[in-house]
């Protein structure tokens, strides 16, 4: 199988999309087919199963020995035997919860497994020169990238945050991490700004040619690297094998998936799903107060001139979703026309897409979205109602999912981090206050609710701060040089 950019004509091997991370003319990678399959190949798989399956239809230049080790690996004992567990919440709304990895978020799914796959790729086309990792995060995908990457030979990882930008709890997991080829900064301001600054880094030539004469590479952790999309359509096959199993739907029966959405990549992967042919009736981009992708699948102009909101759902506090680009080019077929929407986006933060391509999207895509208070009303319903304790992002995605499923069909959620991440806006919901230390806060939603706290994230209070520098956007190229 081979991977194209979105802006031109580009085409190279799993191995090198992955290697590369963002193509030569800024573009992002994607597969030039989409392998056909029938859920019933499915039915009855472990996880492990289920993602060796899938792997070994994208990534068709690497070993299917290695891709059933590594997942093995990624997918067992640190999962805790939950790899993709679903839940039912209410009548026929299911959760499915991607957060019993080891940094308790979904980022985990793709984030453990692909430094397996970027370390056999460099094997694959004899790459020996160092790679150096970047990754701009709003809170779950710093943590998990950090902690696959630690203590890997010939790679390097800096993370950039933003300042105030995240949970409490999701600071502490990346400036505690261990490990000598990490480094973690604050960038000043959101997280388009961090995501900007490392694209930016990305498309720099000049400083692609320093880091060639000391033979190092540039990558990327975030999901504008195909390495971290891959693993994510797995759990969509999952999801619906074991409620075929379980004989809650009907095999060949559409469902829908609701999934809370920042950077676009989670709900891409069901795309990506749906077109190699699992029944999917919709995909339902759930948004908080930063509503623009909302916004977008409802009128069809992509407008971040707009107020930026800090809220309790911090992980989808985005304007500037990147993978939305990705399914514009799949839609349309035409790098230069997208290329020309990204570039209209970067000059103006502003473009259209004509009323034939939008009505193309809205025949997949649904959308809705939930501000602080409806967020807070929906944990406090939910846990009161269903006895079902969930964290601020799983909260939108619940809220949208009940204006735009009909109660009598099957809705998938996407539950993407342990409700303890977030242990104060979920306590508030809950108890109608919390105390401004979180780790307080913890203890009392522990108290309240009788759900047990992660050992990993009780103990973040007594590790080590290893990491406080703050920089600014200017600052990141010169971040990535010394890295």
């Amino acid at each position: 199988m081979l991977y194209q950019s979105t802006r031109g004509k580009t085409a190279v091997c799993a191995s090198q999309a992955i290697v590369m991370g963002l193509a030569p003319d800024g573009g992002l990678f994607v597969p030039q087919e989409f392998p056909q399959v029938r859920p019933e190949q499915f039915y009855g798989l472990t996880y492990p199963q289920t993602a060796k399956k899938i792997l070994e239809l994208y990534l068709t230049d690497y070993d299917p020995d290695f891709l059933e080790s590594a997942v093995q690996e990624v997918y067992g004992a640190g999962f805790d035997g939950k790899a993709g567990r679903l839940c039912r919440v209410r009548k026929n709304t299911y959760a499915l919860e991607l957060w019993h990895g080891p940094t308790r978020a979904f980022k985990d799914y793709a984030l453990q497994l692909m430094p397996r796959l970027l370390v056999k790729a460099k094997e694959n086309l004899g790459v020996t020169a160092a790679t150096k990792i970047l990754a701009a995060t709003s809170g779950d995908t710093g943590k998990a990238a950090l902690e696959g990457y630690a203590g890997l030979e010939g790679i390097r990882i800096a993370v950039f945050y933003p300042q105030e930008g995240t949970s409490e709890v999701q600071r502490l997991q990346m400036v505690t991490q261990c490990g000598d080829n990490v480094q973690v900064y604050a960038v000043r301001g959101n997280f388009d700004d961090a995501q900007t600054a490392v694209k930016q880094v990305f498309a720099d030539r000049t400083l692609e040619q320093q880091l060639a004469e000391k033979n190092e590479t540039l990558s990327s952790a975030n999901s504008i690297n195909w390495g971290r999309l891959v693993p994510q359509i797995v759990y969509y096959f999952y999801a619906y094998s074991q409620l075929v199993s379980s004989g809650r739907v009907r095999s060949g029966q559409r469902i829908s998936f609701c999934v809370p959405t920042g950077n676009f990549g989670d709900i891409l992967a069901g795309y990506y799903a749906m077109r190699m042919g699992l029944p999917i009736k919709k995909l339902i981009c759930a948004s908080n107060q930063n509503n623009v992708l909302t916004d977008f699948i409802r009128t069809g102009v992509y407008d971040t001139r707009r107020a930026f909101y800090k809220t309790s759902s911090p992980s989808m506090d985005i304007l500037v979703s990147s993978n939305l680009e990705r399914l514009l080019y799949h839609i349309t077929q035409d790098s230069v026309q997208t290329a020309q929407w990204m570039h209209e986006l970067s000059e103006k933060g502003v473009y259209r897409i004509p009323q034939d391509i939008l009505a193309e999207i809205q025949q997949v895509f649904a959308c809705g979205c939930a501000d602080d208070v409806q967020t807070q009303q929906e944990i406090r319903s939910t846990w009161q109602e269903n006895g079902y304790l969930s964290d601020t992002h799983t909260a939108v995605a619940l809220h949208t999912a009940r204006s735009a499923v009909p109660e009598q069909e099957p809705c998938v959620v996407l539950s993407t981090a342990d409700p303890y991440k977030f242990p104060r806006a979920v306590l508030c919901a809950i108890a109608g206050g919390a105390p401004e230390d979180e780790f307080e806060a913890m203890q009392l939603l522990h108290e309240k609710t009788g759900v047990p706290i992660p050992s990993c994230l009780a103990k973040l209070p007594k590790q080590p701060v290893r990491f406080s520098k703050v920089l600014g956007k200017e600052d990141v190229r010169a971040a990535a040089l010394e890295l």
